[in-house]
């Protein structure tokens, strides 16, 4: 809003935070499930060890991953309209759909 974007540019910035936080939280779930405490730094398997409710405990890892690729996308569309300028941005999601701890 203080940049003065337009409308139509702040509903692409809050498609891509959306989009872009879920993924986080899904591949963190994911991890989870599937990297070691070493990798992680922290406890692995904690979430299912309290039984929380995750992606992974709900839906299974398949689906979670297939689930992280489609939100990282949507991320990735959000920020057509900005272009060469959204370059950080994209590289931003990349690297969250790529990590490993």
């Amino acid at each position: 809003m203080t940049a003065n974007a337009t409308p139509a540019k702040l509903e692409a910035l809050s498609t891509y935070g959306q989009s872009l936080g879920l993924a986080f939280q899904v591949i963190d779930d994911i991890l989870d499930v599937t990297s070691t405490s070493e990798k992680l730094g922290k406890s692995a398997g904690k979430d299912e060890a309290t039984d929380k409710s995750t992606y992974p405990a709900l839906f299974g890892l398949e689906k979670s991953r297939k689930e992280a690729a489609r939100l990282t996308k949507r991320s990735h569309e959000a920020l057509k309209p900005f272009g060469k300028k959204g370059k950080r941005l994209h590289e931003i999601v990349d690297y969250l759909l790529d990590r490993d701890y």
